[in-house]
């Protein structure tokens, strides 16, 4: 087996287990797996920062992710933490805004990457597994978004 085929075998296997592609085919993962990259983030290393383009997104194979935002004084703030199976950066990758927060990572990670080029070829090359990758994507963000909003309904009681 050549090594893209090994690689993007790999990349299939971990696009499967993250649960956010639930309704996606066996031949979409192995079609999708080609436009997803593996990346090792060292123990407090910075994945990307508040205020940066955002070039491309991930989900977090193994390890943990801070979201940190900077506060009035000028210093981090870690919101939240996420594990395996979170999708994070996919906000600045489908609106082409600036990245809302910093992700740092908490502890030794493995990413899956798409970048936003890569997200392109793919509505051009597989435009159903791109609409199917992209619709999970907003599910994910519309769960997170009425969660923030339960939050903030249950502040103000």
């Amino acid at each position: 087996m050549s090594e893209p085929t090994l690689l993007n075998n790999e990349i299939r296997d971990w696009l499967m287990d993250c649960g956010l592609f639930d309704q996606l085919l066996p031949a979409d993962f192995a079609a999708a797996a080609g436009y997803f990259s593996i990346a090792t983030i060292a123990q407090g290393e910075a994945i990307f920062h508040e205020g940066d383009a955002g070039s491309f997104m991930c989900i977090l194979h193994s390890g943990q992710v801070a979201v940190q935002k900077t506060n009035g004084d000028g210093h981090a703030m870690t919101i939240a933490t996420l594990r395996a199976g979170r999708a994070f950066g996919e906000m600045a990758v489908l609106d082409g805004e600036r990245r809302s927060a910093s992700c740092v990572a908490a502890e030794d990670c493995q990413l899956l990457t798409l970048g936003k080029d890569s997200l392109e070829r793919m509505l051009n090359d597989a435009p159903k597994v791109a609409a199917k990758i992209i619709r999970a994507l907003a599910i994910a963000l519309s769960k997170r978004l009425r969660m923030a909003d339960g939050k903030l309904l249950s502040q103000q009681v």
